[in-house]
Parts: structure tokens; C-alpha cells; sequence
């Protein structure tokens, strides 16, 4: 019998020396690397932008300053206006950044600034050139802190308004109507014209007048009672506004008059059912809630809807003869009426009535009070059915209630050409035209348009030969300035 013996494989201790030795290496080179990154790792400067929204500094521009560091995040910013030996600070912030071994911590990589500089908010500002300045300071090391990222805009500081300086005599305007002044405005102007309370009334070049000539047709709103505040205005492109004011000689108030409308539930179930579909309003489920909403708000929302068209205005005078109003017609309601409206014995609203009511045949032919553009043809909330032409410059004339309309938008009328037909639409409770004048906007007294010699007197005699009128006060009016 054989005897046998198990023996193991001998240790190599010399091969486990050399991994332990080689894993040591590779740690302390990590370590190292890791040490290093704290010790030096810059990261890059953030990204700044400076913008502003206008080309200078006036009276109030806005400056907007976008930082962004996408690597560690911001630290601290700062925003300051400078100005030969003055530095004011505009805003600044403090962030937390990400600490230099931390690669995926919170961090704000991105924030923007918006500032307000002129002469209005630096009372300091003067004329000349001024700095906006950036400073952003970098994340540094334990070893190393670098040297902030600066970055400024230059921007040129304007102070001095536009000139502006009437040149037409006898100004005399009645409440609720018009008038036009001739100007001169300086050349840094970018927006002139008269401003009378709330509303601006635009001035152009005059036609054929010299360098800077300018006018404007301007109104008395019907319910302001003193003109003492109508300004010529003349603003430039950085907000230096320059005025002139007292150029009206006379004024002449007219009262409002007054005038009270009955209501009842026929006439009520009429408008609501006709109007409040087309309008945009929510039901109120209930008559008279809807009839108000419709008298107050959707009313305002028309006005405005009007305002806004006077914008698109053509920039120069497309009728020659004078206005006509609607013939054999009979006045039913006057420019500038203050309506209270009554329901069962009880006021129930307030609104003004801001035109004339026409009553003649039913259904009777509508003519264009003169020649112009149409810029509206459609069912139109309270005016029902209606047009609007543009004279130009922002003379507009409106009729409503209509129960048919013959025009498009963007047609060519001629004076007396039929625009529609006579009618009960929108809040109308019978069967007439609504008609109205505007300037820009606002409803101005018809009565003026109509009469040839008003329009002889106060716009021919200032606008000369700027408005060719044909009319047998022209050969008087050719070449004179009021």
C-alpha cells in the first residue's frame, strides 16, 4: 500500500506587495489630482450682457444685465452708474456658489437684472456721457482669487426737450369740438402734438410748409370744462419732453344737456337677445343685469375698439368739399345728452349719448358724409350694424344702427355715396341713424363738420393751401395762415 500526501501551492507573499502597492499609487495620485483641483482649478469668467431699450439716456431708460455661469454659479454682482468722478450703485445680489470639490450642488447659473437710469430716478445725471458698469466677482481657490469679470456699456446722457413753439393766431375752440394749431418743433422731436387731459391728438409735417413745420387737429372732450391744461407737447427719443402751453385765446363751454330714457321689458328682451350673443359678455341670467353690462361695459370696450382705429389713420386729408348730414332727417337725440335710463320708476344707469340720432324713412339710404375710407363695416356691439370712414388725419365718421350695410373694409366712398340702410341694430329702439364725429377717437360735435364756414375759419385760414378745400371760401382762404 502506497502512503500519499496533500500539499498546498506555496504563498507568492511578493505578488499582493506589488498590488497593494500599485492601488497605493493610483490613491495618492486621485488624492493628488483632487488636492489640485482645489488647490488651482479656475473656473472660466461668467458671461455678461449689458442691453438697453433706448440709444441714450433721458429721462428714464431701462437697462437689462444678464450674468450666467454655468460651471460653479454666480457669487456676487453688481450693477452701478457712472458718471465722471460719481459712482452710484443700481442693484446688486449675493449668491451661493458650488464649492470648488462639488460638481453637481445647487447653484444659481443664470440671473437677470432690470434698472432704471435717467434723469428722472439720477437726479445727478448731466449732459454728456454716462457708464453702465458690470462687476461680477469669479469663485476662486484656497490658493488663488481671481480678478473680477467687469464689463460697461457707454451710453450718450440727453437732457434738453425738443423745442416747440405755436405760430398760428386766434385759437378759439368750443367744448366738445375741434381745432387746429400750426407749430414749430425741434428736430430731436419724435412725438409731437396736443395733449388735452388723457388724450394726445398727434401732430404731422404740414403739408407743403417748411423744415419742422408741424400741425395738429385737436378737440375739447364734451365733458371738460377748462382748457387752461391743453399742451402742445414735443417728446424726443430718449423721453425729454419739452411743452407749450396757453396757446388757446378762447374757449367756449357748452353745457351738457340732459335727457332721460325710459326702459321696458320689450325693449330690454330686444337688445339683450340681439346684442348679447355677438358680444363677448358673460350671461348674467338675468334681463336688466344684462342690458347694464351691455350699456356700461360693452360700450367702453366699443370706445376703445374706436380709439384704437383712429390709429390706423391715413396721413392725409381725403375730402375736398364740406360734410353733409343726412337729409330730411329729424333730431331725435343731441350731441352730448347725459342719458338716465329708468326701470320701473327706478334709475338703474348713467351713460352720454356722444352723437346725433337721425330719424327720416324707414329704411332710408345713409350717406357718407364725405369722401374717405372705410376701416369698419360690421355688426359693431351698441352701434348694431355699422360703418366707419376715415377722412385722414384722424377724422373719422361713424354711423350705426344700420339695417343692412352696402360697403366693405379698405372701400374708396365718395360724398353722398350710400354706405347702408337705416335701421334698429344694437341698442337702438327704433328704427334711425346714429351719427358722429372723431377725432382720433373721441366723438367731437358734428354740428362743426357740417357747417363750411367753421370749416373755413378755423382749419382753412390756419392750414392754407395744406388742405385743399373746395369750397367758395377757398380763393379767400388760399395761401393764409390763421
Amino acid at each position: 500500500m502506497s502512503n500519499y500526501s496533500l500539499s498546498s501551492t506555496p504563498k507568492k507573499s511578493g505578488g499582493n506587495t506589488v498590488l497593494r502597492f500599485l492601488v497605493m499609487l493610483v490613491v495618492m495620485g486621485v488624492a493628488g489630482a483632487a488636492g489640485a483641483m482645489v488647490t488651482f482649478r479656475e473656473t472660466p469668467p461668467p458671461v455678461l450682457e449689458i442691453a438697453s431699450n433706448l440709444p441714450g439716456i433721458g429721462q428714464k431708460t431701462e437697462i437689462t444685465v444678464k450674468a450666467r455661469e454655468p460651471d460653479r454659479g454666480l457669487a456676487h454682482v453688481k450693477v452701478e452708474l457712472v458718471q465722471g468722478n460719481t459712482t452710484q450703485l443700481l442693484t446688486e445680489a449675493n449668491f451661493t456658489p458650488r464649492k470648488v470639490w462639488d460638481r453637481w450642488g445647487p447653484l444659481t447659473a443664470e440671473h437677470t437684472f432690470t434698472v432704471a437710469v435717467g434723469k428722472s430716478v439720477n437726479p445727478a445725471l448731466v449732459q454728456g456721457t454716462a457708464e453702465i458698469r458690470v462687476t461680477a466677482e469669479r469663485v476662486g481657490t484656497w490658493l488663488k482669487t481671481p480678478d473680477p469679470e467687469v464689463k460697461t456699456l457707454s451710453l450718450p446722457v440727453q437732457l434738453t426737450p425738443p423745442t416747440i413753439t405755436p405760430t398760428s393766431q386766434a385759437i378759439y375752440v368750443n367744448q366738445g369740438g375741434v381745432e387746429a394749431v400750426v407749430y414749430q418743433v425741434g428736430e430731436t422731436s419724435v412725438r409731437d402734438g396736443v395733449q388735452v387731459g388723457e388724450w394726445f391728438f398727434p401732430g404731422y409735417p404740414l403739408p407743403g410748409g417748411g423744415p419742422q413745420e408741424h400741425f395738429a387737429l385737436f378737440a375739447i372732450p364734451y365733458d371738460m370744462t377748462d382748457a387752461s391744461g391743453v399742451k402742445l407737447v414735443a417728446q424726443d427719443a430718449l423721453g425729454n419732453r419739452g411743452e407749450s402751453a396757453g396757446f388757446v385765446h378762447k374757449f367756449f363751454p357748452r353745457p351738457m344737456g340732459k335727457d332721460t330714457i325710459q326702459l321696458n321689458d320689450k325693449f330690454l328682451e330686444k337688445v339683450v337677445t340681439e346684442v348679447l350673443p355677438q358680444s363677448g359678455l358673460v350671461d348674467k341670467q338675468g334681463l336688466l343685469d344684462n342690458y347694464l353690462q351691455i350699456n356700461g361695459e360693452l360700450r367702453k370696450r366699443n370706445n376703445e375698439h374706436l380709439k384704437e382705429l383712429a390709429t390706423k389713420t391715413r396721413a392725409s386729408f381725403l375730402w375736398r368739399q364740406g360734410f353733409q348730414p343726412m337729409e330730411n332727417a329729424k333730431v331725435m337725440g343731441n350731441f352730448a345728452d347725459r342719458r338716465t335710463y329708468v326701470y320701473n320708476e327706478k334709475q338703474v344707469d348713467t351713460q352720454d349719448h356722444l352723437g346725433f340720432d337721425l330719424a327720416s324713412l324707414r329704411l332710408a339710404p345713409v350717406p357718407s358724409a364725405n369722401d374717405g375710407e372705410v376701416v369698419l363695416a360690421k355688426y359693431f356691439g351698441i352701434f348694431g350694424n355699422a360703418v366707419v370712414v376715415d377722412h385722414g388725419f384722424g377724422i373719422m365718421s361713424l354711423y350705426a344702427h344700420l339695417s343692412s350695410i352696402d360697403v366693405k373694409e379698405g372701400a374708396a366712398v365718395k360724398r353722398g355715396q350710400t354706405l347702408g340702410k337705416t335701421g334698429a341694430t344694437g341698442l337702438a329702439g327704433g328704427d334711425h341713424l346714429h351719427f358722429t364725429m372723431l377725432l382720433h377717437g373721441l366723438p367731437v360735435n358734428p354740428v362743426e363738420w357740417w357747417d363750411s364756414h367753421w370749416i373755413h375759419d378755423r382749419l382753412v385760414l390756419k392750414l392754407g393751401s395744406a388742405l385743399p378745400f373746395d369750397d367758395e371760401s377757398k380763393a379767400t382762404a388760399k395761401g393764409k395762415r390763421g
